[in-house]
């Protein structure tokens, strides 16, 4: 009985051991080898919106994190000044075709003239006046249509679909063209960008599905791997003043695996998920599936 009992001891031990290395194993293949992270972020494409034209902000039509449309109105500058540009670049159009009729009537009458009743001379510096007003015509008409599209500018309008965001902008504020006054976040431009560590690089691929989730939300995102990025930043790789290189130094028995960017494009986005460009989740690559059109429900 003794002796039976022992056996039955051995055995649970053995079995206790074996459990524990295939447990080892799985955690180890888990954290050591299969692709994942939890170092990944909601990236999108973000817009500066800034006017192409400097004025005095007569009206501003959005409000900070509302969604607008490609082509919306965002705000509107005085249009004040730009209808007198307007004005007086048509007076100058209108001047210039004037002188241009006459310099032309002229050029015309002359050079119907025999050379014994005018001298050819004369001919060549009527004909060049001509030429001169033409020239200067087609200069105002392009000034009235600058002006005419600096009048257009004065409203700005939303480049793409996507959310107002870091508005600082109100009614009588003065803006310079060029300069940013708000941003939008393009909606049709989201993505995931993961982190994953060199070693395990071998096992992910393009079009491999992923699985994301998002500490927020408990239902996750579904994506493919849309591309692998293929350099990043070497510290080594700088010079010192004299031009040698800048070698730091490290512990030889220590190598950090370093960190390769993975593009994850989003093919579904459950209902009850509002996805924010800086959110931080945790991929997952599923290395054996590849994607196709009809792999995820749109």
């Amino acid at each position: 009985m003794k002796i039976e009992n022992k056996h039955l001891r051995y055995l649970w031990t053995a079995l206790a051991v074996l459990v524990a290395a295939v447990a080892l194993l799985v955690f180890w293949r888990h954290y050591m080898v299969a692709p994942w992270t939890r170092d990944g972020r909601v990236r999108a494409n973000v817009v500066k919106i800034a006017p192409e034209v400097s004025g005095t902000v007569a009206e501003v039509r959005v409000s900070d994190n509302q969604f607008v449309r490609k082509g919306d109105v965002l705000f509107v500058l005085d249009e004040a000044r730009f209808q007198l540009a307007l004005q007086e670049a048509g007076a100058l159009v209108k001047l210039r075709k004037e002188d241009l009729e006459v310099k032309n009537e002229h050029a015309s009458r002359r050079a119907s003239l025999s050379d014994q009743a005018v001298a050819p001379d004369e001919k060549r510096t009527y004909s060049a006046e001509a030429l001169m007003a033409q020239s200067a015509y087609d200069q105002a008409v392009a000034q009235y249509g600058t002006a005419e599209l600096n009048k257009d500018r004065s409203v700005v309008r939303s480049p793409v679909n996507g959310y107002i965001t870091n508005l600082n902008l109100r009614a009588g504020d003065y803006v310079n063209a060029g300069v940013n006054r708000l941003s939008i976040i393009d909606s049709d431009s989201f993505y995931i960008l993961g982190y994953f560590e060199e070693t395990k690089m071998s096992r992910i691929h393009e079009d491999n599905l992923a699985r994301v989730d998002l500490m927020g939300f408990s239902n996750p995102l579904l994506g493919h791997v849309e591309s692998i990025s293929r350099g990043i930043t070497d510290q080594n790789d700088r010079a010192d003043e004299k031009g040698l290189a800048t070698v730091d130094p490290v512990f030889t028995w220590v190598r950090l695996a370093q960190r390769i960017p993975v593009r994850i494009h989003i093919d579904q986005i459950p209902k009850d998920v509002r996805i924010s460009a800086g959110m931080t989740c945790t991929i997952h690559i599923d290395e054996d599936s590849h994607f196709t059109a009809g792999n995820v429900t749109q």
